[in-house]
This record gives C-alpha cells, structure tokens and sequence, in this order.
C-alpha cells in the first residue's frame, strides 16, 4: 500500500507526522508492505507549515492514478469561531501569512490545484481517501464528501453538518474509502487503524507497542443495528 500525505500551506505539522511515523513504521514492520511519502499538488517544493514557520518538504506531486492511500492534513493557526465559513475570496488567496485563522488557510486550498486532483484520487476505485483532524473539512468545502459519514475536530463538527456531510463524534470513523480522523492527535489513532484494516492487526499491534501509544476513543462504522434514541 503505498501512502501520499498531502502537504500544503499552512499544514498542521501534528496531522501530518503522526500519521507518516506510525504507517512508515507499519512500513518497516510488514517487510515493505507499506511505503508513504509527502506530496504536493504543485510537485516538489519545500511547504510551509502553520506552527512556527517550521517546513517540510514535498518529494512528488500527488497522484490521483496511483492505488494506495491519499491522506489530508488540516491547518494550524488561530482558532475562528465554530461553524465559521473559510473566505475563498481573491483577497484572501493572497500571500500567506503566519498565525492565520484556521478556516481561512483550509479555504485558500479551494484556490490551488488541490481540490481537482483530490477529486480525480476519489474517483479511483482503488484509492482510499484518509484525513485527520480539519483535512476533513478540506474534502468537505470542496463538495467531495457531501452524504458521507466523517469526524473532525470538535470545534469543526457543525461546520461539517453544514456542508451535507453526516458528522459523528468519534475518534476514527470508517466510511469505506473515507476514513477520518478527529483532533490532532488522532492521526496517531487513524493510522495504527489503517494497518490494522490494509495490513493486519499484528503488524499494527506491533507498531503500536513501538510508539507506547494505546489507541483511544471509538472507531465508528455504519455497520450493524442502528440505536435506538436514548
């Protein structure tokens, strides 16, 4: 299974890394099974992040042909009000600035070559699109997962309502070839379940002892009885 986390500006770097460690490690523990590498929809360059300035780099271009696994990060900057609607206005796709509002540097992404090429990777049978945290709400303001089943963070659940999209309150939730993540930290727990479900409980049980990180919270699916009001 080969992994392409998305990179653009004004990435979370928590999103990012925490998932590339645990399926790079998944990679290494399954003989190869798994390989992951970051991308761009520009192609190679070095991406700013919105903690600190602090950059990493895109080795590729995101490839919507390729099987595998597509995964989008959200943003890190300041916190707007729940529910707020990210500005996609020519003024605000202007130069990036530090310590943006979160939905504002989610909603630049509509600006770029990302939305498109997200799309085409969806349209592939043999992808499975992943995100944690507010990439949830990248796919969403893109018109991408409009009556699906997705989580993000928290403070973001309403604005994914908002979108057509059927918000849950858990940590990982599975949709098929949707699987999101909630906070931040929760990449940690959205990728040891992707090993689990691509490659194998052993293996993602074994990365798991590796990183000392007891996976938490409720993994949903829409599978079985659905409850009754309580």
């Amino acid at each position: 299974m080969h992994v392409q986390i998305v990179l653009f500006d004004g990435f979370d770097p928590l999103d990012v890394v925490a998932p590339y460690e645990v399926l790079y490690a998944g990679g290494t523990a399954s003989d190869g099974a798994v390989t992951v590498e970051l991308v761009s929809a520009e192609g190679p360059r070095d991406v700013v992040s919105g903690t600190g300035g602090l950059m990493l780099r895109a080795t590729g271009t995101l490839d919507p042909a390729r099987s595998g696994l597509v995964l989008v990060p959200g943003a890190s900057g300041r916190v707007g009000e729940p529910g707020e609607v990210p500005d996609t206005d020519a003024e605000s796709a202007s130069a990036w600035q530090q310590d943006e509002f979160i939905p504002v540097l989610l909603g630049r992404t509509l600006t770029t070559e990302l939305p498109g090429l997200l799309k085409a990777a969806m349209d592939n049978p043999r992808i499975t699109m992943a995100a944690v945290c507010g990439g949830s709400l990248v796919l969403a303001t893109a018109g991408l997962i409009e009556g699906r089943n997705a989580t993000t963070h928290h403070l973001g659940l309403d604005m994914l309502e908002a979108t057509g999209v059927h918000a849950v309150h858990a940590r990982v939730v599975d949709d098929g070839d949707l699987v999101t993540g909630a906070g931040v930290t929760s990449g940690l727990d959205l990728g040891l379940y992707l090993l689990e479900r691509e490659i194998g409980p052993r293996v993602a049980h074994a990365v798991e002892e590796l990183f000392a990180h007891e996976r938490r919270g409720t993994t949903w699916r829409a599978h079985g009885q659905a409850p009754a009001a309580l």
